[in-house]
């Protein structure tokens, strides 16, 4: 018998054995995130497309239309910083919905979904890995427009509770616009439509949401009316309203939530790790 024994109930190796599986869960998940950066980088046209064109965007809009004001709620601003947060908003949705349905939808038809399903690697892990990678991209856009709409037009960058609101409306939607790229691949029948699905889906919804034109108080309340009914509406008056300091909806943050709630149970229940007959 040992001289000093364990105590009763608990064993000698109970927490560290107990944090193991955490742990390995991390190493598994930052692995593979470096792994989705790295296919990320070394496929320089489409991470080049994925950052410039929010800019090259931003820059259009503004050339043609942001010599004048844009009036939102009680506030003017100028359209030139409007379409700094509008096209901050774009890179998100980009980055975090398009991008993902885009790639899983490929990688499902390529057979490489299927053969990382039959290695150890938890869908879990595979998952969060995805969503990581796909926020950190969208921070990284986010920054790069802001940085370039300070520079080019003079837009002022938030600070303080507005900033905190800013970084939370941005947390929230990339992760619901996350989870809604992996739902809708589950429609998409193969990787040729692929294209034409994932930008049916959201190219309407970005002119309604007033992201390439902006909404004032002239636009048409059907418009209106059928924009709130989605996400894209609400991540971008709550970017908007963070970056420009307008008037901020916390009911906003939730519609986001909720609809990436949804897309999360789709994800769940209809995802397949192998191409579609």
């Amino acid at each position: 018998m040992s001289g000093v024994d364990a105590a009763p109930g608990r064993s000698a190796g109970g927490p560290a054995t107990s944090s193991a599986p955490l742990r390995r869960a991390v190493v598994l998940t930052l692995n593979q995130v470096r792994f989705v950066n790295r296919a990320f980088w070394r496929n320089p046209a489409s991470a080049g497309f994925t950052f410039a064109f929010p800019l090259m965007f931003l820059v259009i809009f503004t050339a043609l239309l942001g010599s004048g004001t844009v009036h939102l709620g009680a506030r003017t601003v100028k359209e030139s910083t409007y379409y700094v947060a509008a096209m901050a908003a774009f890179a998100v949705v980009t980055a975090c919905f398009t991008n993902i349905a885009m790639t899983t939808t490929f990688q499902r038809d390529q057979g490489v979904l299927k053969r990382l399903h039959g290695t150890p690697l938890p869908p879990a892990v595979y998952f969060l890995a995805r969503v990581l990678h796909a926020l950190l991209i969208a921070v990284l856009l986010v920054v790069i427009t802001s940085a370039f709409g300070a520079l080019a037009y003079h837009a002022s960058v938030p600070g303080g509770a507005t900033l905190g609101r800013f970084v939370v409306m941005l947390l929230v939607g990339a992760g619901a616009f996350c989870a809604l790229g992996l739902a809708i691949t589950s429609f998409i029948p193969n990787a040729d439509a692929a294209p034409a699905v994932v930008n049916l889906t959201i190219l309407p919804l970005l002119f309604l949401s007033g992201i390439f034109i902006p909404l004032g108080r002239n636009a048409p309340h059907w418009i209106v009316g059928v924009a709130k009914v989605f996400p894209v509406y609400h991540f971008a008056s709550g970017l908007q309203a963070g970056y420009l300091g307008t008037s901020f909806s916390w009911a906003d943050v939730g519609i986001v939530a909720a609809w990436g709630a949804a897309g999360l149970m789709v994800a769940i229940r209809r995802f397949s790790w192998e191409p579609r007959v």
